[in-house]
């Protein structure tokens, strides 16, 4: 590590609600730190997940270094990536979490779920859906765009990648790929379902998945899981994660009840929180870093998201009236 002078500050490319942003940034111990927030800045290492090898080997060090950037910031965060999640460092931690199947083998996995995914895996066979790994090229690339712009809501809320162009979508989603493997499921030789896997370690990050909902009856989304956790077992892969199991107070949506029937389950692991300054300090003691969503009540939370979700729906009612193209 250089720790003898002031690192410089420079841009880094994001991606926030699937737009692109350009946020301070510095390099430290061959990671990107970044830094975000308007009022607060938060540094992080730009894209953790899916960094390899053991995030932060030195914190006092690596702290030491971050504070003597350019790089302006009030709190620090990293996190120790499953299994190892019995807490190394003396600093104040909270409890994170990921969605995730422990893996095993294929045959386990399938034997602990519950009938009515099972069925609905067997379900996406009978109506002709095939499932398989495939290679990123323009082909598969077109087939996503596709899947992108098929509505522009997608769980109750605004989808990200709807309206963009070929070119746009193709880049967003080419990112890793040494490390990355892709598995579309097709109906009659149309792509109506992807999941973008990336390993990291002894992990496998779901990056992207998405099906269309014009063929939700064939349950593409089942069979995907189901060959992307056959896929992880044949390369004898840790874990199968996807995303958080539980944002918060935001534990029983649809969406982490859909997790529960496909095998995932809440692994927790620790992520520290290294105040840099005094408003850092404030904000680590009041845990403030949890956001709206572990702060709020769930009862309060829950009825927030159903407002908004019906928002949402009305906006597309007075869209589509207007334009038909809009579904």
């Amino acid at each position: 590590m250089e720790n003898s002078f002031t690192l410089p500050a420079k841009f880094a490319e994001i991606r926030v609600k699937g737009k692109t942003a350009f946020v301070p940034s510095v390099e430290i111990d061959g990671r990107t730190i970044i830094a975000t927030g308007k009022f607060f800045k938060l540094a992080m290492i730009r894209d953790g997940d899916v960094a390899e090898g053991e995030l932060v080997k030195n914190p006092e060090t690596f702290v030491a270094i971050l504070k003597n950037s350019q790089l302006k910031a009030d709190v620090f965060t990293f996190f120790q990536r499953p299994p190892d999640v019995t807490p190394r460092f003396n600093f104040h931690f909270d409890w994170d979490n990921y969605a995730a199947v422990p893996i095993s083998t294929f045959e386990n996995w399938w034997e602990n779920l519950p009938q009515e995914t099972r069925k609905n895996v067997r379900r996406a066979a009978k109506r002709g859906v095939v499932v398989k790994t495939v290679p990123f090229d323009d082909e598969l690339a077109r087939g996503i765009h596709k899947l992108c712009n098929e509505s522009p809501v997608r769980q109750g809320k605004p989808f990200w990648h709807f309206g963009k162009d070929f070119e746009t979508v193709k880049r967003e989603h080419s990112t890793y790929l040494e490390r990355s493997e892709f598995i579309g499921a097709f109906f009659q030789d149309e792509l109506i379902g992807f999941i973008k896997m990336v390993h990291v370690d002894s992990v496998a990050f779901i990056f992207h998945i998405l099906a269309a909902n014009a063929h939700y009856d064939k349950r593409p989304i089942n069979a995907l899981i189901a060959k992307a956790v056959e896929v992880c077992a044949q390369k004898e892969t840790g874990y199968f994660v996807y995303d958080k199991n539980v944002y918060g107070n935001k534990s029983d949506s649809s969406l982490v009840e859909f997790k529960r029937r496909n095998g995932f389950e809440q692994i927790n692991f620790p992520r520290f929180y290294i105040p840099l300054t005094l408003t850092g300090k404030i904000f680590v003691a009041l845990k403030l870093y949890r956001g709206l969503v572990g702060i709020l009540p769930a009862p309060v939370l829950k009825m927030i998201l159903a407002v908004r979700e019906w928002i949402y729906a009305q906006k597309t009612t007075i869209k589509s009236s207007i334009n038909p193209s809009i579904q």
